[in-house]
């Protein structure tokens, strides 16, 4: 299945840029949900798609039949950075990604966060300096589910420790790295977590994806 961002938005907000950028597909939501389900499996067959922008005159419209497609799962994750100025980073299943997991029920979103950092990656003593943002993806359950993972992002601190992957969760490294030297080597990063990478960088970023 191919990975593919997703964007909502209004008529409005569509810009030329968009329809001139290579790999970008724009369709327009008439309303009907079968048509937009349609165009859901159409975008995940198209390996020649990288970035759907999906529009209509009503935004909330689109977003609530979007949304019924799919159901809702809840995580927390962080950006950890030590006192090096180094962050911490791991490796798992062909790409580069943060730490984070599913909140449990009743469980608080920052509490989370940091248990799932802890799980994944053996680190202690975390401290959270404030919430960077919400980033949302989708993908298919082993089932063929369609899910929609809201994740809850927090920069943390600590101090520099060494590191031990969660290998139960397909974690093949877990490392502290510069941000600037992290984007100079390493080009396979999922969408979502560039843009929480970018939002430490450039703090006045608005971190929500659609």
């Amino acid at each position: 299945m191919n990975a593919v961002e997703v964007n909502l938005t209004s008529s409005a907000r569509i810009k030329l840029s968009h329809i001139e950028s290579p790999g970008t597909l724009l369709y327009h939501y008439n309303g009907n949900r079968k048509d937009l389900l349609k165009m859901l499996d159409f975008i995940e067959e198209q390996s020649f798609i990288d970035k759907c922008f999906i529009y209509a005159e009503s935004f909330e419209l689109l977003k609530r039949d979007f949304l019924s497609h799919f159901t809702e799962i809840e995580a927390g994750g962080g950006l950890v950075r030590n006192e090096k100025g180094e962050y911490l980073l791991i490796y798992r299943r062909g790409s580069w990604d943060l730490p984070k997991g599913k909140i449990e029920p009743g469980e608080l979103k920052k509490n989370a966060s940091i248990r799932e950092i802890e799980e994944e990656t053996g680190i202690k003593q975390l401290n959270i300096i404030r919430k960077i943002g919400i980033t949302r993806h989708t993908y298919r359950s082993g089932q063929g589910k369609r899910l929609i993972k809201k994740s809850h992002w927090y920069l943390m601190e600590t101090k520099k420790q060494k590191l031990i992957p969660q290998v139960d969760e397909d974690i093949e490294k877990a490392v502290w790295m510069q941000l600037e030297s992290f984007f100079k080597k390493h080009r396979q990063v999922y969408p979502n977590i560039i843009d929480v990478l970018t939002a430490e960088l450039e703090p006045s970023k608005e971190t929500q994806k659609k």
